[in-house]
């Protein structure tokens, strides 16, 4: 896949809505027509009220939907001209994805967990695939869980795994969906200083949905969003 220019947005979204139940009488438009770019290095909070469009908004930036209208730019490429694999392909490859809950496999260990996007991508493993894990987990503070079960690790080890599975295919992007919202106070800020010191330290950008006000106020931009639109700033 091709590089794009370095000031080529990550994400370039232009005049997104997205309705449901078309042509039926309940048919309602959840997004209203949103401009938005996300830029390498970036690190931002995306907050909102309950039904105001976040889910919808992520799911799109995230390549897990369609709009109904207008077009989605990732690295570059209007995702409108690609066909499902193709959008399969490229969200593998660009984007990357952290929960609420972290959904790592129980019957694996940490290591495996983080090689696994790889082992797929590739069909196979490798000792660079180890590699790039055990590498990973060691920016997160977890060379030496590697061998553990996850399900033998506390919440904050879980979620600090998790983001190093969602780096493991170089995102640019990492799509954060209340990542600390399961964890005590000490957990969260600890997890979220992680993310912040990936992001600087390898430019990926990360927006992080998150309902909690000073975590996002840690962040370089506050997104905020209301009835299915982006309000200023």
């Amino acid at each position: 896949m091709d590089r794009p220019a370095a000031d080529t947005p990550i994400v370039h979204l232009e005049g997104i809505r997205r309705s449901y139940n078309i042509g039926l009488p309940s048919e309602i438009e959840i997004l209203h027509g949103i401009d938005l770019d996300l830029h390498r290095g970036e690190f931002l909070a995306l907050m909102g009220a309950s039904g105001s469009g976040k889910s919808t908004l992520l799911n799109i930036i995230g390549l897990l939907d369609r709009p109904t209208a207008g077009h989605v730019f990732i690295n570059g490429i209007d995702t409108a001209s690609l066909d499902d694999s193709a959008i399969t392909r490229l969200r593998g490859h660009a984007i990357g994805f952290v929960f609420q809950e972290h959904h790592l496999i129980s019957a694996f260990t940490a290591l495996e967990n983080v090689m696994m996007p790889m082992i797929v991508d590739r069909n196979g493993g490798s000792d660079a695939i180890r590699a790039r894990a055990l590498g990973l987990l060691a920016k997160m503070g977890l060379a030496h869980v590697g061998d553990n079960m996850s399900s033998n690790m506390s919440g904050g080890e879980q979620q600090r795994v998790a983001i190093a599975r969602a780096l493991a295919m170089q995102a640019s992007l990492i799509l954060a969906d209340e990542p600390t919202g399961n964890l005590d106070s000490q957990s969260a800020d600890n997890v979220f200083d992680f993310m912040r010191q990936l992001n600087r330290d390898e430019g990926t950008c990360f927006l992080i949905v998150t309902h909690n006000l000073e975590l996002a106020q840690k962040c370089d931009r506050i997104i905020t969003m209301a009835d299915g639109a982006i309000t200023p700033a």
